[in-house]
């Protein structure tokens, strides 16, 4: 029986595999295929699907418990909360709990991933590696698409771990968590027994490696507990101007922070390019921890993108990963034609540094196949991030004729790489924007990226709760009033519609790019899907974006199940 879940249509099929100039990706159409070779890494993303609307029902007492604890993703994190000062989260309190647990955290061999962007997409990259090699492997990320249990994968074959287990680890614990919360007087967060859990979980499975992303930052967050002994790698993907507030307020005070996860004697990969002083800054910290630095920028690399690869209409980035470091510790690998699902230059720069990771790990005496890394990555695939829906998926949508595309962008660097993936995957497509976002991101920033991409007709603002909550979601106008500015700014013109109700008269266009102002308006989800189908018109070869945030990803991959 063919798998359907969200941007995937699995079923066995013939491979029928051509190469095409990157001008010409706007060939690749969905519904895409997956190949039965593929399919071990997708399990995760079926089954938890599948078993999304179970979870109320079977995970509610773990759901009621760990709603009692303060939720910063809902709320908010305070000023400086993650910088390693007076102002930070308290380490010592996640060192109690997991002390009252059994320092499951000593367990098992840690990947430590923080960064600005690209450590979801990272840590998956690398656990696909691991366990294309057959080693038992756990992931930790946030947040999550559509159920808790997707923070929490195991095993061998990297599904989430199932409602069943999670209630079971919790009956098994839970008294030793609540002895912790007393013992904390209440002070324990959400992500903090979250974290505690999913390491007690990982240590119960004998995972072999945890691949662990930080929440923010890095000095001061939950997951930085674990010791030089038990980490195998630290990972910095990038350094942007994301929650500046929490974590000190400039680039400088959140490498500060990042540079947290960096122990003594134990090899730090950088991942993306840095401004040389904050670079030097890394380096610096590193070097003082007697820890070897492997950079994916180091000039003996050589990534590119050399076009697209087509399987059965399947989209991948046909691209070459050439490492070749020399020093202590040695990373060499050559991977040509490596085909990968998670698209755009961005996601390049992330495999390529997993893959430096795990070229460690084999540095450091483990077995790793360059065969197991051209799996993992080939194999790699993310919900949310630069994800098309089938054709039969925008129709359930109400989206018939319509391209969909959902992408989880939400900061000005992740907002110029969607662009950057929409201008080389649809480059003459005309374009609707559906916007929702938390409000304490930078606005304008990310407005200023896409404004200008391609043939833009329309941008809807809606809201969608953040975290299950509305007190972070952007208002509709708030985000219209930044579009604006950044219209004006780059001397745009614009039109304003209030609402995008079926009253309001909306014509599709037939004009080039240039001869037609860009046009804004406010609806509800349901109401933007609808006036981004009429402004594109009934038979539409045109485009539109869900962006933003995961949360319009997860609002819209709801309507999917029902």
């Amino acid at each position: 029986m063919p798998c359907f879940v969200s941007g995937l249509f699995a079923l066995p099929a013939a491979r029928s595999t051509s190469i095409v100039k990157m001008k010409n990706w706007s060939l690749f159409k969905s519904p895409q295929i997956i190949f039965p070779k593929y399919q071990y890494f997708f399990n995760s993303i079926c089954r938890a699907f599948s078993a999304a609307s179970l979870d109320s029902s079977e995970m509610k007492e773990f759901m009621e418990y760990m709603e009692s604890f303060k939720n910063y993703e809902k709320s908010g994190v305070p000023k400086n909360a993650g910088t390693d000062s007076g102002d930070g989260f308290d380490l010592g309190r996640m060192r109690h709990l997991l002390q009252q647990l059994g320092n499951p955290q000593s367990k098992f061999k840690a990947f430590h991933v923080a960064g600005t962007k690209g450590k979801g997409s990272t840590a998956t990259f690398l656990s696909c590696i691991l366990r294309a090699e057959g080693y038992s492997v756990g992931c930790y990320t946030s947040p999550h698409i559509r159920t808790i249990r997707e923070r929490i994968t195991l095993g061998k074959s990297g599904e989430p771990v199932s409602a069943k287990e999670l209630n079971s680890h919790f009956q098994k614990i839970k008294k030793d968590l609540d002895i912790a919360v007393e013992l904390e007087k209440g002070h324990l967060s959400h992500f903090e027994v979250l974290t505690a859990f999913a390491f007690s979980l990982f240590a119960e499975a004998k995972v072999q490696f945890a691949v662990i992303e930080v929440g923010l930052g890095g000095a001061r967050d939950a997951t930085n507990v674990i010791t030089s002994s038990d980490l195998a790698v630290a990972i910095i993907t990038n350094i942007g101007e994301e929650h500046l507030a929490a974590l000190g307020g400039s680039l400088e005070s959140i490498a500060v922070a990042k540079s947290g996860v960096i122990k003594y004697g134990r090899p730090l990969v950088l991942g993306g390019t840095f401004l040389p002083h904050i670079e030097r800054m890394i380096i610096d910290r590193a070097m003082s921890s007697c820890s070897p630095v492997i950079s994916v920028s180091d000039p003996g690399n050589r990534i590119m993108i050399k076009g697209l690869s087509r399987e059965c209409q399947m989209p991948r980035q046909l691209c070459d990963v050439v490492l070749q470091i020399k020093r202590d510790p040695c990373v060499f690998v050559e991977l040509f034609d490596v085909k990968l699902r998670l698209l755009g230059s961005h996601q390049l720069q992330n495999a390529a540094t997993a893959t430096c990771a795990a070229l460690c790990l084999r540095d450091q005496g483990w077995a790793l196949s360059d065969a197991s890394i051209r799996t993992g990555l080939e194999g790699a695939y993310l919900l949310g991030r630069a994800q098309f829906l089938t054709s039969k998926e925008a129709e359930v949508l109400g989206l018939p004729g319509a391209t969909v595309l959902l992408d989880g962008a939400h900061t000005k660097d992740s907002a110029q790489a969607l662009a950057n993936v929409i201008k080389t995957t649809f480059p003459d497509a005309r374009l609707v924007f559906v916007v929702a976002m938390a409000n304490d991101k930078d606005h304008l920033g990310f407005a200023t990226e896409l404004i200008s991409v391609g043939c833009l007709e329309a941008v809807v603002f809606t809201e969608v709760n953040i975290a299950g909550d509305k007190s972070r979601t952007a208002s509709a106008s708030l985000l219209k009033d930044y579009w604006i500015e950044a219209s004006r700014e780059m001397g745009i013109d614009f039109l304003c519609r209030g609402t995008t109700k079926h009253g309001d008269q909306c014509t599709p266009s037939t004009q080039k790019w240039g001869r037609r102002p860009i046009l804004f308006a406010e609806g509800s989800l349901e109401d933007s899907m609808s006036f981004g189908h009429r402004i594109l018109g009934a038979k539409s070869c045109g485009m539109i974006i869900f962006t933003g945030s995961l949360h319009i990803v997860s609002a819209v991959l709801g309507r999917l199940q029902g």
